[in-house]
């Protein structure tokens, strides 16, 4: 029979599957010796088969009581004990954390008799009560979906009647009258009595952890982190410790490293006199862990010590819950620690000079898309001190943003789904708003500390953060918070500094960042890793000295139909589309392969010895028309023809269904002068460089091709005037000329295809639009609900389809070196950067990808994962 239940002592970190991340490492912690409160974990098997059948089975009710038996014995105490009552915690645990997502209930066990023996073994009635109240909260919430806001009015009600500023300051009588209004709200909830019965609490209980499995917060935020829906919770119960039993007693957080930055220090925050859902929920703003030494200095240089081990042992920067009671520490959590994309990287590259893990260790533990968000603008420093900040935070997560104010994860959520970047502030946040945080550019609080959910979800989303900004107090009803007498509206716009904590009215203007400090050196690592190639999708200089910054290996993709988009260029653009003959397009194509001339020069000589592929004009001739009788009419004027002689000529260029139609390599059949410009233009810069003193290889690329006679007519166009650039020269040229695969028909005859064809680049949005048969500018209409209800598991646009699309292309690349074992095959379109397709890309034998230049730094590091991943 399948064991349900394990105690801590029986498991270890290698179990996290079955036991869960939290349990499983709680049984670490204690083979180490640590003071870990005794408990004991309920499977992820108890979870599955408990969502199969939504009920407990028998064989985990029998283990169930067998496991507090043995917990009874070991604590001395006992479920309903009249004199040494057994209190426990039950929380969630799946094997990748998901903090705040799933449910915890505090003080389980705890009834009208048993409050009573807490107090007398105590000798601290308020702490008694103050245990109570916490329980009757945390259950009425968790187990009968009893709004927490309902029990926090009756808080605030006490409070207000006694001129209360803190929780702290209510009394023992207070908070009996506390406990009998909450025994009430269950009545006026519909929900009877609150049950006196510890071990009815606890099944109540874990029914309602294996529940939040699957709680629309818990769903959200596997679907933002892509985490699998089939790994389900452990449960945890464990013998409560208590840090509210007093001034001697306590409960915090602390991290091995900074989470912000990656400083090798401890940094964490702690409460006196208070339960660990205090410091998580921002209700009270902690205290520094570095005023724990003045308070308590031996369980200071404790926790300290225990820190130094754990990191350690688990090679990785650690989050530390732990409690004091009465002078004593208990560990009740160690797990890796959330932290910002900046600290992942300067971690993981600190770890590999202190010797705890490899270069190849380390480039598996930064998440490639988090690397985008070191490269996101920062505030412009010139602009930055032009500004009063408004008011100032904790920093929680580094970054600069800007955006307009939403204050309810509702309404950020509806702005953002509009196309409104938005700022979330509030007073503080709760795991209820994660549809709203996942959206938001920057998360503001007015409570909370640098351990409190916004800024542990800020950190992990990569998102800007600011907590602790006391001076916001945010009005939901009337949708504005006030700072002092200044007002931010909803929909005003405001601008974060997560770096500093300040928050700023308006728009402040920004500068690019760059790839630097440890950035670069796990870059660097990742590229001697990794066996793909990344270059850059680049149509300008300046795009493609961004990659080449970011460390592109060249260029993969040149679209030369962006270079006519400029009004000049436009005009001439037109004028050769509309020519109804040969004589009519010489003089435009004349002007325009002057103006290619000097762009194709521009990208050779930046790119030194680095390759640069060009791919000739691609898209329909419609898209360079006037759409509408306002264009028609201005373009008239600007080219000399007639409006009605344009109108027909225009109408007479139009189709049906254009991306389908007259494009690319068609283009080259029935306008050759056209591609043959284009040649001439990349030959005329690449002898030009020549005359520099610069060696170019010309890459050229066709689009679209079908089939082999089809590349071998546009491949015998290109090479005959490659001959006439280079006849009167000595130039001893090597060039390639291949083609881009986005054909079904050409990926299933790509061995004929390959011997006219130098190299393969595979244009995944062409190839996906035509093996599905969506239009890729129309998918948003119903890709949503496609992927909503799992009919498909990702927007096949943003990562590839490896079942059909990836299908075709893997039939390309075997055939095609079936042709030519040493073929080079890229890919270039959107998926380029995606790392979850280039893990695939890199399985099939893609030799580079190309993406945007901002995406290079992704994709390097996704590469080299790709690399391990399949070495492993």
């Amino acid at each position: 029979m399948t064991k349900l239940i394990y105690e801590f002592s029986e498991g270890n970190m290698s179990m996290r599957d079955l036991l869960g991340g939290k349990g499983a490492n709680l049984a670490e912690m204690t083979n180490l010796g640590l003071p870990v409160p005794h408990g004991f974990t309920l499977t992820t098997v108890a979870c599955h088969d408990y969502q199969q059948t939504q009920t407990l089975s028998q064989a985990l009710l029998t283990e169930l009581d067998q496991a507090l038996a043995r917990l009874s014995q070991i604590t001395g105490k006992q479920f309903n004990g009249t004199e040494h009552p057994l209190l426990v915690s039950v929380r969630s645990g799946a094997a990748i954390s998901m903090p705040g997502m799933m449910d915890t209930i505090l003080n389980i066990g705890l009834n009208d008799q048993t409050v009573m023996a807490l107090a007398n073994l105590t000798h601290n009635e308020r702490f008694a009560y103050d245990s109570y109240r916490r329980l009757l909260a945390m259950f009425g919430n968790v187990v009968y979906g009893i709004e927490e806001d309902t029990f926090d009015r009756v808080l605030t009600e006490v409070k207000q009647a006694h001129g209360y500023q803190s929780d702290l300051e209510l009394t023992a009588a207070d908070l009996k009258q506390i406990v009998t209004d909450f025994k009430a709200i269950y009545q006026q909830a519909g929900k009877g009595e609150f049950p006196q019965s510890p071990k009815e609490q606890l099944l109540a209980a874990v029914n309602a952890v294996f529940e939040s499995w699957n709680n629309h917060r818990a769903q959200v935020y596997r679907q933002q982190n892509h985490i699998p829906e089939s790994l389900g919770t452990a449960v945890n119960v464990q013998e409560m410790v208590f840090g509210n039993a007093g001034d001697q007693s306590g409960t915090g957080v602390a991290f091995t490293r900074n989470p912000a930055t990656g400083e090798k220090k401890v940094f964490g925050e702690y409460l006196l006199n208070a339960q660990g859902e205090d410091v998580v929920a921002g209700i009270r703003t902690p205290q520094s862990i570095e005023i724990l030494h003045d308070d308590m200095p031996v369980i200071y240089d404790q926790l300290m010590g225990i820190a130094e081990k754990l990191e350690t042992h688990y090679k990785d920067m650690q989050d530390l819950e732990f409690t004091i009671e009465n002078g004593e520490l208990f560990l009740l959590q160690a797990r890796d620690g959330k932290r910002t994309p900046y600290a992942a990287v300067k971690i993981a590259v600190d770890l590999v000079g202190g010797g705890l893990i490899t270069k190849e260790q380390a480039v598996q533990r930064v998440s490639p898309e988090s690397v985008s968000a070191m490269l996101h603008p920062e505030f412009d420093a010139n602009a930055i001190a032009q500004q009063t900040p408004l008011t100032t935070g904790l920093p929680a997560s580094p970054g600069a943003a800007t955006g307009q104010a939403y204050f309810t994860a509702e309404d950020a959520k509806k702005a953002a789904d509009s196309g409104v970047k938005v700022i979330l502030i509030r007073q503080d946040t709760s795991p209820e708003d994660i549809d709203g945080m996942i959206v938001s550019q920057a998360i503001v609080t007015s409570r909370g500390g640098m351990t409190s959910h916004a800024a542990v979800v800020a950190r992990g989303m990569g998102a800007t953060g600011v907590v602790g900004a006391h001076e916001i107090n945010v009005d939901y009803a009337a949708k504005v918070a006030r700072v002092g007498e200044q007002k931010i509206h909803e929909g005003d716009w405001v601008s974060v500094d997560g770096t500093s904590g300040e928050l700023y009215l308006g728009k402040i203007e920004t500068t690019p960042a760059g790839v630097k400090g440890e950035l670069s050196v796990l870059l660097d690592w990742a590229k001697a890793i990794a066996q793909m190639g990344v270059y850059t999708n680049a149509d300008t200089p300046q795009d493609f000295q961004k990659a080449l910054d970011f460390g592109a290996d060249g260029i993969g993709l040149t679209r030369t139909e962006h270079m006519f988009f400029k009004p000049e260029r436009l005009i001439q653009m037109r004028r050769l589309i509309l020519a109804t003959d040969a004589a009519g397009r010489a003089e435009p194509l004349e002007q325009l392969l002057k103006m290619q001339q000097e762009d194709f020069y521009q990208l050779y000589k930046l790119a030194g010895d680095k390759e640069v592929t060009i791919r000739l004009l691609d898209p329909p001739l419609h898209e360079f028309l006037p759409h509408d009788e306002e264009e028609i009419q201005a373009v008239s004027q600007q080219i000399h023809l007639a409006p009605e002689k344009l109108r027909e000529r225009t109408n007479s260029l139009k189709e049906l269904n254009p991306m389908l139609g007259h494009r690319g390599d068609r283009l080259a059949v029935t306008f050759p002068d056209i591609y043959q410009m284009q040649v001439k233009a990349i030959m005329s810069a690449v002898i030009r460089l020549h005359g520099e003193g610069l060696e170019v290889h010309p890459h050229i690329m066709i689009p679209l091709t079908d089939s082999k006679s089809e590349m071998a007519w546009v491949r015998q166009l290109v090479t005959d005037q490659i001959k006439v650039m280079t006849a009167d020269t000595d130039l001893q040229l090597t060039y390639t000329v291949g083609t881009m695969m986005e054909m079904p028909r050409a990926c299933v005859t790509a061995d004929q295809v390959a011997e006219e064809s130098d190299f393969f680049s595979f244009g995944t949005n062409d190839l996906t639009q035509l093996t599905f048969g969506y239009s890729r500018d129309d998918v948003g209409s119903f890709m949503p609900e496609y992927i909503k209800q799992g009919i498909l598991p990702a927007d096949p646009f943003q990562t590839i389809d490896t079942e059909g699309v990836g299908a075709l292309m893997a039939i390309a690349i075997n055939k095609g070196r079936q042709t030519k074992p040493d073929l080079p095959i890229g890919v270039c379109g959107e998926v380029g950067g995606d790392p979850a397709s280039i893990n695939f890309f890199n399985q099939i034998g893609i030799t580079y990808v190309s993406c945007s230049p901002y995406r290079v730094p992704v994709a390097r590091l996704a590469a080299a994962q790709a690399t391990l991943n399949q070495k492993s």
